[in-house]
């Protein structure tokens, strides 16, 4: 997906562990997980107000659209093999 999450160094910069975020924005730590590592298929806006609210960040912060062959890129670690479906 070209939606690149980054929950992961906002996490770094506030010193923040995984359950205190899911603890203060109300999910569990698995579901914040889901969405931490990209495998969410959506995300309500309820939950990026609260991640925005608790992480003092935008929610261009979190979140950073890319094109699918950066995508690619990032997966295989080679530029010139752009993974195929």
């Amino acid at each position: 997906m070209p939606i690149a999450v980054d929950i992961d160094v906002m996490l770094a910069r506030r010193k923040m562990s995984v359950g205190e975020l899911a603890d203060r924005i109300g999910i569990t730590p698995a579901n914040l997980a889901v969405l931490k590592n990209g495998r969410a298929k959506a995300v309500r806006f309820s939950t990026l107000a609260a991640l925005c609210e608790v992480l003092d960040c935008q929610p261009g912060d979190l979140l950073r659209w890319e094109t699918e062959q950066a995508e690619a890129v990032a997966q295989s670690g080679d530029p010139e093999q752009p993974e195929s479906d």
